[in-house]
Formats: structure tokens, C-alpha cells, sequence
């Protein structure tokens, strides 16, 4: 099996796996599903960057030896250290900045 064959062969795997975690979610109480909101989120980012990643076959090969592949990068996804947080912040800034900026231009203009 060529490289391009094993990432689809994984993708598709990761896809499935994905989808018998949103139907295994669907059975809960919202309060449950809202508790697993983020890693359904991840996941869901997981299965979407297989999509156009190009793994190398050894790689492919390594997390096709696994059930459940896209629970196994979640698991060590959620270890890591992000910058997401800080990402959200300067985001934050950044909209209230924006309006500043706007609220200023406005009342400059009304002058």
C-alpha cells in the first residue's frame, strides 16, 4: 500500500471512529454532552487535519495499529501545553480594540 493510500486508509479510519463517538454522545443528557463539548471539539479539529495531512507511511502504519487512533491523539493533545488561551486573550484585545477604534472614528467624525 502506497503512502496516499494509508493516510485515506487512516482518515477513513479516524472518520469512523469520530462518528461512533458523536452517536455514542447523542445517547446522553445535555448536561453530559456539554461536559464533553471539548473533546468532541478536538476531535472533531483531529479528524479534520488527517483530512489533508500527509503522514508518511510509517506513520500511517504506527497509528493504524491502534482502536482508536483519534482518542489516542486526544489523550496526548490534552498533556500539551497550547497557546490557545493566550490566543483567545489577544483576540478579546483585539475586537475591543477595534471598537475603540471605531467608537473614536465615529465620534471624530460627528464633530
Amino acid at each position: 500500500m502506497n503512502q496516499d493510500e494509508l493516510n485515506t486508509q487512516l482518515y477513513e479510519k479516524m472518520l469512523a471512529e469520530q462518528s461512533q463517538f458523536k452517536e455514542s454522545l447523542m445517547t446522553l443528557k445535555p448536561k453530559e454532552i456539554l461536559d464533553k463539548a471539548y473533546e468532541y471539539t478536538v476531535r472533531e479539529d483531529i479528524v479534520l487535519t488527517m483530512e489533508d495531512a500527509e503522514l508518511s507511511s510509517k506513520q500511517c502504519r504506527a497509528l493504524l495499529k491502534s482502536d482508536t487512533p483519534v482518542a489516542d491523539v486526544f489523550a496526548r493533545f490534552r498533556k500539551r501545553e497550547t497557546s490557545y488561551m493566550d490566543i483567545v486573550l489577544d483576540t478579546l484585545e483585539s475586537q475591543a480594540n477595534e471598537i475603540i477604534r471605531e467608537d473614536y472614528k465615529k465620534s471624530r467624525d460627528a464633530r
